[in-house]
Formats: C-alpha cells, sequence, structure tokens
C-alpha cells in the first residue's frame, strides 16, 4: 500500500501529470531537477502500488531513466498553467535543505535553471484506470 500523501509526492503526481502532457504534445521531455521529489520517485519505484500511482497520474507506466544534463528547466510553463506556481519542495534537496537562492531566482524570473539526473520516460504500456 501506498504511504501517506507528502508534498514530495503530491508533486512526483503532479510532475507525472506535466510529463503525460508533455508527451502527448511531442514536446521536450521533463528534467527530473528536485532532490526531494526524485527521492519520492525512487520510492516508489518498488512499491507494488507503482502502477496505480502512474495510471492515476499518467494514464500510462512511467519509467524512470538516467539523463543528466544542466539548463532551463523546459516544463515549468506547463506546471504553472496546471497548477499554479513550483512549491517550495522542487527546490528541497533529499535531506529536507531548501535552496532559497534557486527559489528566489524561480520567484523573480519565472524561470528554473538546475542540474537533473533523471527524467521519465513514457511505457507503451497503458495501465487501465482504477475503479474507485
Amino acid at each position: 500500500m501506498l504511504s501517506v500523501e507528502t508534498p514530495a509526492r503530491t508533486e512526483l503526481g503532479r510532475f507525472f501529470e506535466v510529463s503525460a502532457r508533455q508527451f502527448a504534445t511531442d514536446q521536450p521531455v521533463p528534467e527530473m531537477f528536485s532532490a526531494a521529489v526524485d527521492a519520492e520517485w525512487h520510492l516508489l519505484l518498488n512499491d507494488p502500488e507503482y502502477a496505480a500511482f502512474c495510471a492515476e497520474h499518467a494514464g500510462r507506466l512511467v519509467n524512470h531513466v538516467e539523463n543528466t544534463g544542466f539548463g532551463r528547466v523546459s516544463w515549468v510553463d506547463a506546471y504553472e498553467e496546471m497548477f499554479g506556481p513550483l512549491p517550495e519542495v522542487w527546490f528541497t534537496d533529499a535531506d529536507g535543505v531548501l535552496n532559497e537562492q534557486a527559489l528566489t531566482r524561480y520567484r523573480e524570473t519565472g524561470e528554473v535553471w538546475a542540474e537533473w539526473d533523471c527524467t521519465p520516460l513514457p511505457s507503451d504500456d497503458v495501465v487501465p484506470p482504477t475503479a474507485g
């Protein structure tokens, strides 16, 4: 059973929703730049309920692939259209330490420039929606 909803879990679901939109419209593959949200993703990868989480938020399984890079994060505008401004958890490391400089830069410019080491990749396996 999936653990309790946390800010990182909520944001991972939103990231999958943005990712599904990006995939469907042939936009760039979204970059996972948050260590806190990525840590939650790693926890879920081995959870038996991962497929259900993917189905709920992306309509299909979402693979986790290594893909390192640095630059402007491409999906921020899509996220803001769907959910509003990025919350602080996106600027938090896996130990819960907030990068205030990065958060301030985002709030002042509306852009995120960051490093990342993984991205989602859609699976060809469509997961049927769960009842309930």
